[in-house]
């Protein structure tokens, strides 16, 4: 069986060895300080990861690793009637974390927000039979091509009966959100960031290298949410959640931003 290889710094897996990795090689990224390194599930399982499931929110449960990887970003596992999504992802599988989301219902779908968070997503997927979700205008960045994933393209996708993705089109041209009717909540990532005082999120170009949005983009994004209702927004790290009146929150951050980005005083 091939060891797929998997960049250090981001954690997304390859299709085939290759001696660079595009998505740390884009500005939005970086290559990690001693050079290109790589490794494998096989290395990371050796080396003691583990799965780690635990509530982040009503019918929602976060996935991640012990000790974290790469970018150290938990997937969602959303709860829904219809089926679970998983939301986001992260590079650690094994057969455990495997049987413990069977026992949780499995996974009827996967959609994540930007390449910074692919991970292992065809692992997931094959273990789970679920299609991936990827907005087209990212196409470019999928490292491990696979018929799992689907590319849909527009401004938003129905996955199911009140489950929507969104084309924020914030950090990547192709970022996108999850809204949860049912649930009134907004699945983020860092596409909007929930930020360390809890009632704000922001909005970055690239968040390593500190490069702002633009405007612009922040405006669109704001159009297209401003039809759904939502009191959560979970971002991309474990804790990180604007529990109430999320809508409002997403709209005062994105006022306070613009005050400063346009301010030319």
């Amino acid at each position: 069986m091939m060891e797929y290889p998997i960049c250090v710094t981001c954690g997304v897996q390859y299709g085939e060895p290759r001696p660079d990795c595009p998505i740390c090689e884009d500005e939005r990224q970086y290559v990690g300080w001693d050079g290109q390194r790589w490794t494998t599930l096989e290395e990371l399982r050796a080396a003691g990861r583990r799965g780690r499931i635990e509530e982040e929110g009503p019918d929602v449960l976060g996935v991640g690793t012990e000790p974290s990887t790469a970018i150290g970003q938990r997937a969602l596992l959303v709860r829904a009637p219809s089926g679970n999504v998983l939301w986001d992802m992260v590079t650690h599988i094994d057969d455990d974390l495997i049987r413990r989301i069977d026992e949780l219902g499995g996974v009827s779908a996967i959609a994540i927000s930007h390449p910074h968070f692919y991970g292992s997503m065809i692992e997931w997927a094959h273990a789970f039979d679920a299609p991936v979700y990827i907005h087209e205008a990212d196409r470019r960045w999928v490292a491990r091509p696979d018929d799992a994933v689907v590319f849909w393209e527009g401004d938003t996708l129905a996955l199911a009966d009140g489950l929507t993705l969104i084309n924020a089109g914030v950090h990547f041209d192709g970022g996108q959100v999850l809204h949860w009717r049912d649930g009134r909540a907004l699945f983020s990532g860092d596409i909007l960031t929930v930020v360390n005082d809890r009632d704000w999120v922001s909005f970055m170009y690239s968040y390593p290298n500190f490069i702002p949005e633009r405007p612009r983009t922040i405006r669109r994004a704001l159009r297209l949410l401003e039809p759904y209702e939502f009191d959560r927004v979970y971002g991309a790290w474990w804790r990180k959640i604007v529990h109430t009146e999320g809508k409002d929150a997403v709209r005062r951050s994105a006022d306070r931003y613009l005050s400063f980005a346009l301010d030319d005083e």
